[in-house]
């Protein structure tokens, strides 16, 4: 259920509560504008505790070249949290999320030089095949705890990662 003004992605709108106040194209929620627009962030953990991260394409607009959530987008106007979350991990890694084993980890806002997101953060275990989306995506690769503190440390990871890993410790994943 996408719903695009000349090829191009509308977001929904929203208030802080998540409340659809309006409708915006994705070149203006990114253009600095600061419109608060929903995203999904799902975390594919596997059963040996290591955290799927992909890593960003060097053409992408935002962040290039940067490892980032596993599976992360934005909730397309019109579209329900648990649509989005189900496109967008069939999309990004080929895999079909059993929304009942999905665990929620927080709602927070998100803010960037260039944008304002309100992010909705689950966790998913998972250890089955993983097709990663080559159009926006390099590669992916699983890391355990010790790596991701050194990918971060080294600045080789999105902002957005970085406040998502902290919910990760605060709600004691690994």
């Amino acid at each position: 259920m996408q719903d695009k003004i000349n090829a191009e992605e509308i977001f929904s709108v929203v208030d802080e509560n998540g409340n659809v106040i309006g409708k915006e194209k994705r070149s203006v929620c990114h253009n600095g504008s600061m419109i608060l627009h929903p995203v999904v962030h799902i975390h594919i953990i596997n059963s040996k505790k290591r955290l799927l991260l992909q890593k960003r394409r060097m053409d992408k607009d935002i962040q290039p070249g940067k490892w980032d959530t596993s599976i992360g987008g934005h909730i397309q106007y019109g579209e329900r949290i648990e649509e989005a979350v189900l496109r967008e991990s069939r999309e990004e890694a080929g895999i079909n999320v059993e929304i009942g084993k999905l665990k929620f980890l927080e709602k927070y806002v998100f803010q960037s030089e260039i944008e304002r997101e309100l992010s909705y953060s689950y966790v998913y275990f998972y250890d089955g095949k993983i097709v990663f989306q080559e159009s926006e995506i390099e590669t992916v690769n699983f890391f355990n705890y010790e790596e991701l503190k050194q990918l971060i440390r080294g600045g080789k990871t999105t902002p957005n990662f970085n406040k998502e890993f902290e919910l990760l410790e605060r709600n004691k994943v690994f």
